[in-house]
C-alpha cells in the first residue's frame, strides 16, 4: 500500500468514526452538560492529533536539516563554525513550531475560549 493511499484511507476512516458519532446524537435530548463534554473530548483529540502532527514534522526536519549540516562540514571542514552557528539558529526555528502547538493546544485545553459560544 503506498503512502498515499494510506493516508485517504485513514482520512476517509477517521470521517466515518466522527460523522456517525455526530448524527447518532441528533435524536437525542440536548443537554449543556453533554455538548460541553463532546465538545471538549473533539477539542482533546484535536489537541492531541496536532501535537502528534508537529512533533513528528519537526523530528523529521531536525533529522535532515543535522544530516545537510554535516554533510556540508564533511565538504568544508574550514567552515564549520558557520555551518554550526547556522544549524543551531535553523534547530531553534524548527522547534519552536512544536512549542507554537504545544501553546495553542494548552490554551484550547484549559483556557476554553469557546465556552460561550457552546453554552448558548
Amino acid at each position: 500500500m503506498s503512502r498515499k493511499s494510506a493516508t485517504i484511507s485513514l482520512i476517509l476512516t477517521t470521517l466515518f468514526f466522527a460523522t456517525g458519532t455526530i448524527f447518532a446524537a441528533e435524536g437525542q435530548p440536548e443537554t449543556s452538560m453533554g455538548d460541553k463534554t463532546f465538545f471538549f473530548s473533539v477539542v482533546v483529540a484535536s489537541c492531541a492529533f496536532a501535537m502528534a502532527i508537529a512533533s513528528s514534522a519537526c523530528g523529521i526536519a531536525q533529522s535532515r536539516a543535522i544530516s545537510r549540516a554535516m554533510d556540508g562540514i564533511a565538504r568544508q571542514p574550514s567552515s564549520y563554525k558557520d555551518i554550526q552557528t547556522l544549524l543551531i539558529i535553523g534547530l531553534a526555528l524548527i522547534e519552536s513550531l512544536a512549542l507554537y502547538v504545544l501553546v495553542v493546544a494548552l490554551i484550547l485545553i484549559y483556557a476554553s475560549p469557546f465556552n460561550s459560544i457552546i453554552a448558548g
